[in-house]
């Protein structure tokens, strides 16, 4: 009864002795120390992952059901839980309630800004362990070992080539498709990517801004320039001569 009417009267009696943290009910601080001890004593018997309490073992078990009892009333889409829900209504509502102290700048989730704060701070966590390069994000890290590794997972059927993301490979397929959905910015010409796009858009205003270091020849891409050196690095490795008489004259002009 004691316990009853403290609840009533919203005095936070129980105290975390590790924190200082209260709560009215002596239940609440059980659950509050699973913090402190990392115990998470609710199972789930499908995959064995664990949790703290047992409406988060609920909600989890809605990946295994498929059930989603949380719908949009703008679009209805659905969520396995109440917090997914939440997070999609922002983007009718156009709500950030993440703001980063720095800039300014709004976000809609908590992890986007964990990122984007990044940019200020320089750090970069998630580093390759084969060349030492450094990423603000997991997935980028990822993206990049790839380029070591030549894994290229995402395969067109039509094609067979493999690209390092799925983007890319989307990208690629509107090519097959004859999907051109970005618009050049100066012709009426369509393109399946925004590169090919910028690409043209460079061809129109004369812009060259990829330079080669050896022959001071100049392309409006940098794919283009990557296709060049080869040509460079294949006359390096077999004694080949240099670069054909009308670049080298280019360099001297």
């Amino acid at each position: 009864m004691e316990d009853h009417m403290t609840g009533h009267n919203k005095v936070k009696r129980y105290e975390c002795d590790v924190c200082g943290k209260a709560w009215q009910w002596p239940s609440d601080l059980e659950i509050h120390r699973r913090v402190h001890t990392g115990e998470r004593p609710f199972d789930c018997l499908e995959c064995g992952k664990s949790f703290k309490m047992a409406r988060d073992l609920k909600d989890h078990r809605r990946v295994h059901t498929g059930e989603k009892p949380y719908g949009c009333s703008i679009c209805g889409k659905s969520f396995a839980q109440s917090s997914g829900l939440q997070r999609h209504r922002r983007v009718h509502s156009g709500e950030r309630p993440f703001p980063c102290s720095d800039c300014g700048k709004g976000f809609k989730l908590s992890t986007d800004l964990l990122m984007h704060r990044r940019l200020h701070t320089g750090e970069r966590p998630y580093t390759c362990s084969d060349c030492g390069k450094g990423f603000t994000r997991s997935s980028s890290l990822l993206y990049h070992q790839r380029t070591h590794t030549g894994d290229s997972p995402f395969i067109c059927i039509k094609s067979g080539k493999g690209f390092t993301r799925s983007t890319r490979l989307l990208s690629h397929q509107r090519v097959h498709a004859g999907d051109c959905p970005i618009p050049s910015p100066v012709c009426e010409v369509h393109f399946a990517t925004a590169s090919h796009a910028l690409s043209l858009q460079r061809v129109h205003t004369s812009g060259q801004p990829y330079d080669c270091p050896y022959c001071g020849e100049a392309f409006d891409s940098s794919r283009g320039l990557r296709q060049h050196r080869r040509a460079h690095a294949f006359q390096e490795s077999t004694g080949a001569a240099g670069p054909p008489a009308d670049t080298q004259q280019r360099q001297t002009l």
